[in-house]
């Protein structure tokens, strides 16, 4: 991400999210990682405490973790002796290095007018072949469109034609999605897509 507000939301809360988001890695995680070769190498855009990239090097998988907030990054290394790097979405530079690119709960903060080139960027970073994850929280009726939640941080909320839409414009292949219930830290519940999509083929 590159908003300030919502950068500078995360480094103050960096010790929160490590004391809360417990040693259990994301649901999809183990099913995304079950598509890959053994040893394949993953850049994971925001990393958080490192709780799934733990999951990831425990499976034994070459992980580039990163986040944009430095105080995360930090806490990656303290609690799971994750390698972390400071990377924005707007900094990926990457052209055909990575067999997956994992970004669970952290798109979501990218405006939805640089989400196209976001995606142009992951999908050149990846091999072909690759595999890439992201979940996004949607708009309803009451949160129509994006802006800053109650926490002062930018969620885009789209709808889930308008993302599919601009995953299939940026040339990815659609492999699953899935829509489901969940909350976030700010205490709303509203509904959620996950989307597993593949560069190339399948």
């Amino acid at each position: 991400m590159s908003d300030e507000a919502t950068l500078a939301y995360y480094e103050r809360q960096a010790p929160y999210y490590t004391a809360s988001t417990g040693e259990f890695h994301h649901r999809h995680l183990d099913p995304f990682l079950d598509r890959l070769a053994e040893g394949a190498r993953i850049l994971e855009l925001g990393c958080g405490a490192g709780r799934d990239a733990s999951r990831m090097a425990e499976r034994g998988f070459d992980v580039d973790a990163t986040d944009g907030a430095a105080a995360m990054i930090k806490k990656a290394k303290e609690r799971f002796g994750i390698d972390a790097r400071q990377l924005r979405f707007d900094q990926i530079s990457a052209v055909s290095e990575y067999d997956a690119i994992w970004a669970h709960a952290s798109l979501l903060h990218a405006t939805r007018a640089s989400l196209p080139q976001i995606l142009q960027s992951i999908l050149t970073a990846l091999k072909p072949g690759g595999w890439h994850f992201a979940n996004f929280k949607l708009g309803d009726a009451d949160h129509p469109g994006e802006g800053r939640d109650k926490l002062g941080r930018w969620t885009n909320l789209p709808d889930a034609d308008w993302l599919v839409g601009r995953y299939q414009d940026a040339g990815f292949i659609i492999a699953e999605t899935e829509r489901y219930e969940g909350g976030g830290c700010d205490g709303v519940q509203r509904d959620w897509l996950a989307l597993t999509v593949c560069k190339n083929e399948i």
